[in-house]
């Protein structure tokens, strides 16, 4: 039998290194990371919202850094853009299947620091 290529599968650690500041990777953990895009992802676990309700479900963000954060996070693959074409339009958000999986690790550390913080004794 004549000696052929070897599949190898590609070294991932290789290609994204998410401490150099060119990896395409970096830039996604900090959308996912920002101090808004978290919170977005988090919310959006629960089900998909309008504009509106994501802002007034996260107390404190301003209309320019969320439409900034979800433009980021869309671009990212993160989070689906869908706008009904009414007057004015209606725009709803939802998580993709890759902003589920990335956002269900988020609620789950936000899970065990809450219940940390609200356990009797907890300083």
């Amino acid at each position: 039998m004549a000696g052929g290529a070897q599949l190898t599968p590609p070294d991932v650690r290789a290609r994204y290194d998410v401490f150099h500041t060119d990896c395409p990777a970096r830039d996604v953990v900090d959308h996912v990371t920002s101090r808004w895009g978290i919170w977005v992802l988090i919310c959006l676990q629960r089900g998909d919202l309008r504009f509106f309700e994501l802002r007034e479900s996260i107390e404190g963000v301003s209309e320019k850094m969320l439409s900034q954060s979800l433009r980021a996070l869309v671009q990212d693959g993160l989070v689906w853009r869908h706008v009904e074409p009414t007057t004015p339009p209606q725009v709803t958000y939802g998580l993709t299947e890759f902003g589920r999986e990335l956002g269900e690790p988020l609620e789950e550390l936000f899970g065990r620091i809450t219940r940390r913080l609200s356990a009797p004794g907890a300083e």
